[in-house]
C-alpha cells in the first residue's frame, strides 16, 4: 500500500523530475509533521510543517508559480517560527533572497524504473521500536542534527511514522551492529529516500550503498527521485541516478524578526 498523495499523472521524465520530488517530499513531511503532533500548513503551491524549537519550520514550495500571496505567507511562516527553518525548492523558481536567509542548491535526481543489486550487508525493514530508535540515533548523528541533541527517543521518528502507508524505515548492520538507515516513502507511484546516513565508526565500508539497495528493492517496478548532496551523488548515480534539475533550498537558525 503506498501513502495517499496528489497523483502527478506525468511520465517519470528529467521535466517532470522537480513535480515528482515535491510531491512525495510533501507527503513525507506531512506524514512526520502529523506523527509528532505538528501543525501541517497546506496550500497550492506549497505545504508547511510548524513544528516546535527543537523540529522546526519546513516549507516544501510546490508549483514553480507561486503567488504573492503564497509568497507573503512564507515570509510570515518564517516570522512566526520558533525554530531552525528550512525551505525547499525543487524549482529553483521561487525568489526568497528578500528574506535573509542562507541559499546552495543540489540536484533532484531521477531513476527509472529497474532491477537493483542484492545489498553486501545486512538490511531490514524497521518493525520493532528497538530498530527505530537505532535508525534515529544513527540518522541525527550521521546529519550531525545538534537540535535533536540531548537525545529524545521517538522525537525524530515518532513510532507512528512508521504507521503510515508508503513511509519505510531501514536498517543496516555489520557485525550484528548499526552501521547505518534511510527512510524511503511510496507516494502517487513514485518512490524516493531521505536521511541515508552512516555512523561515523562505519564510513567507507557501503553502508549507504547497502541502505540504498535494501530500500530499492521492494519498489525497483517505480520511478524513484531524491535531492542529493555533494557527498552523496556519486553513490546515487552508480546506482542509476541521473541529475535531472537542481533543487534551492534556504534555511535559517530560527524564524527571521
Amino acid at each position: 500500500m503506498t501513502m495517499e498523495s496528489d497523483s502527478t499523472d506525468r511520465p517519470a521524465s528529467p521535466a517532470a523530475a522537480p513535480l515528482l520530488q515535491a510531491r512525495n517530499s510533501a507527503a513525507f513531511w506531512a506524514a512526520t509533521g502529523r506523527s509528532r503532533g505538528h501543525e501541517v500548513i497546506r496550500r497550492r503551491g506549497l505545504l508547511a510543517v510548524a513544528g516546535d524549537e527543537r523540529a522546526g519550520l519546513r516549507i516544501l514550495i510546490q508549483e514553480p508559480d507561486l503567488d504573492p500571496d503564497e509568497v507573503a505567507e512564507v515570509g510570515e511562516l518564517l516570522r512566526r517560527a520558533v525554530g531552525p527553518v528550512t525551505v525547499e525548492d525543487p524549482f529553483s523558481s521561487t525568489d526568497l533572497g528578500h528574506l535573509g536567509m542562507r541559499t546552495w542548491q543540489m540536484p533532484v535526481m531521477l531513476r527509472p524504473p529497474g532491477p537493483v543489486d542484492a545489498p553486501a550487508l545486512d538490511v531490514i525493514r524497521v518493525r520493532t521500536p528497538e530498530d527505530l530508535r537505532a535508525a534515529e540515533r544513527v540518522v541525527i548523528e550521521g546529519f550531525e542534527l545538534d537540535g535533536f541533541e540531548p537525545h529524545r527517543p521517538g522525537e525524530l521518528f515518532p513510532e507512528a511514522l512508521v504507521e503510515h502507508p508508503g513511509v519505510d524505515v531501514f536498517l543496516a548492520s555489520i557485525d550484528g551492529v548499526t552501521a547505518g538507515a534511510g527512510v524511503s516513502v511510496v507516494a502517487g507511484g513514485v518512490a524516493s529516500h531521505y536521511w541515508i546516513a552512516t555512523s561515523a565508526s562505519f564510513r567507507s565500508r557501503g553502508v549507504g550503498r547497502a541502505v540504498m539497495l535494501g530500500a530499492l528493492a521492494g519498489v525497483a517496478d517505480l520511478p524513484a527521485t531524491l535531492t542529493a548532496s555533494k557527498l552523496g551523488r556519486p553513490l546515487y548515480e552508480s546506482l542509476g541516478y541521473t541529475v535531472a534539475a537542481p533543487s534551492t533550498w534556504w534555511s535559517a537558525p530560527s524564524g527571521t524578526a
